[in-house]
């Protein structure tokens, strides 16, 4: 494992963290002087007069969601009192790139701890390294299933991706069919969730993929989500813009990351605990770490079977792993930008719809540890994931009770 705590360690500590009185689940008095005293924390100033501040509250003595606020900020200005520390005048929240420090192996590690949990950067890097090299091997023998049998796994993909036998015609007819074929998708997605979760509010299942009006299409806007509420049914309205890059086989994952069983089951069950805001800003990589994961759990329950889809599927994940590597080489070895990309071609040939290579790099220059965060996410829950349905269930439950955490603490 990637993460520097012995794993016993770690189940102690959750399982601490859970196992209180059934008082401490309602909201308390308790609860709101710590919502108080965090929306009194100062934006900036020095971490360690803001841990003081938060020194005299008792975990045991919240809610579930208020203790996770509680003990995410504590381990969160800790890593800034650290890097206050060892890197004067740096802010860990603004302006990494702009230091001299942005490129620094150790600075790297503390800004990775910072957005995910404790992590140790070689066996990180060697955690996804070994993904890689399982889903290039996977995508080698399904590309040669479907007569792609020579040349590189990008030059592979990229002929795929031309491939007029799989494109939507660039009409509205086209992009109304992407859309229907969308929500047949989310159909069976929707008539497995309870194979995987067995304490889901039936508002996250009344979720359909849907266009965005042409105007905001013409304009480029992005896909976006509209979440579901009681009484109120959640969307994902998919950016469809230039629909001959999104061929039908790439399509299958974006439901079941987007849809269900991924954002649209997490994101619901968050809004409910309410975290608060710092929360969310110590922990922005477990999100689209549940949303990678949610593609792995739907392809176990048979989503990925023809061989079509099941490249989309690999190849959305050696987007992930191949952002998260690079990530790592480019600010811990110093890669440049140009042969960053060059491997990026190399592993997928296309880049993700959404994020073109030379758009994604920049933000990864940009923000040093933020793409390696959210694929080692995505592999450390699926590295705890049981395999027996019924421990599956409760692993579920328990990973998104109180909404997004740090990884010590699920």
């Amino acid at each position: 494992m990637m993460f520097t705590p012995p794993r016993r360690a770690v189940v102690a500590g959750a399982a601490a963290l859970l196992a209180v009185p059934h008082r401490a689940w309602a909201a308390s008095d308790d609860d709101g002087r710590l919502r108080a005293a965090l929306d009194a924390l100062p934006k900036g100033g020095d971490p360690a007069v803001k841990l003081a501040a938060l020194r005299g509250f008792d975990p045991a003595r919240l809610s579930l969601s208020s203790r996770l606020d509680l003990m995410t900020v504590r381990d969160g200005l800790m890593v800034d009192s650290e890097i206050a520390r060892r890197f004067p005048g740096v802010d860990p929240v603004r302006g990494y790139a702009a230091t001299p420090t942005a490129d620094h192996p150790a600075y790297f590690a503390l800004l990775l701890r910072r957005r995910l949990g404790a992590v140790d950067i070689p066996a990180a890097r060697r955690r996804l390294e070994a993904e890689r090299d399982r889903l290039l091997h996977r995508a080698d023998a399904v590309l040669r299933r479907v007569g792609q049998g020579k040349g590189t796994t990008g030059a592979r993909f990229t002929a795929l991706f031309a491939d007029q036998r799989w494109l939507y015609s660039d009409d509205e007819a086209g992009r109304d069919r992407a859309v229907a074929d969308m929500n047949r998708e989310l159909a069976a997605r929707r008539r497995q969730v309870s194979l995987a979760f067995d304490a889901i509010p039936p508002w996250c299942l009344d979720v359909r993929a849907t266009r965005m009006s042409r105007a905001e299409e013409l304009a480029g806007k992005p896909g976006r989500r509209e979440l579901p509420a009681p009484g109120k049914a959640g969307a994902y309205l998919v950016d469809l813009k230039e629909i001959r890059r999104r061929p039908s086989w790439t399509l299958p994952s974006v439901v079941a990351h987007e849809l269900l069983p991924g954002h649209m089951i997490q994101l619901p069950i968050e809004v409910a605990a309410d975290p608060h805001p710092l929360r969310l800003e110590y922990t922005p990589a477990f999100a689209e770490g549940w949303g990678v994961y949610a593609e792995q759990l739907a392809a176990a329950e048979g989503a990925f079977g023809d061989p079509m889809a099941e490249l989309g599927h690999l190849h959305w994940l050696l987007f992930r792993v191949g952002r998260g590597l690079v990530d790592i080489a480019i600010h811990c070895d110093g890669w440049s930008v140009e042969r960053a990309r060059a491997q990026l071609v190399a592993w997928q040939g296309e880049p993700a719809y959404f994020a073109p290579f030379d758009t994604d790099l920049a933000r990864i220059v940009a923000e040093p540890a933020s793409r390696a965060a959210e694929a080692l996410a995505w592999l450390a829950i699926t590295d705890r994931a049981p395999r027996a349905v019924r421990a599956r269930k409760a692993f579920h439950r328990d990973m998104l009770a109180g909404g997004r955490k740090r990884l010590e603490l699920a």
